[in-house]
């Protein structure tokens, strides 16, 4: 695991992702999911290749229910682009890194 790669949850999500001066993926995830296991590695990457363009952030849905229900989280894994507290993307379902990245990319 990255350790680019923060992981917030209720508390601190508004400090880390919604007053970020970079754009912000957040993957809502369980650890009981097998395809947010299988997106991980490519979110570590990207975390390493973005670093100091954009952030990566990963919410535990069990661990941090306020937060997965203000976004409606009801699918995981879900990714959200944020950017200047304000979501300009979003992803469910497990893609590929070509497909992480292009909505980073968009935030840019």
């Amino acid at each position: 695991m990255s350790d680019k790669v923060m992981h917030v949850g209720d508390a601190d999500f508004d400090a880390a992702v919604l007053q970020s001066s970079e754009p912000v993926l957040v993957d809502f995830w369980a650890p009981w999911c097998g395809p947010c296991k299988m997106i991980a590695p490519a979110l570590d990457t990207l975390a390493e290749e973005y670093a100091g363009k954009a952030r990566i952030v990963k919410v535990n849905v069990d661990e941090n229910q306020a937060t997965a229900l203000k976004y409606h989280v009801r699918s995981i894994p879900m990714l959200l682009v944020f950017k200047n507290g304000q979501v300009q993307a979003t992803q469910i379902g497990a893609v590929g890194k070509p497909q992480i990245a292009q909505l980073i990319d968009k935030a840019l």
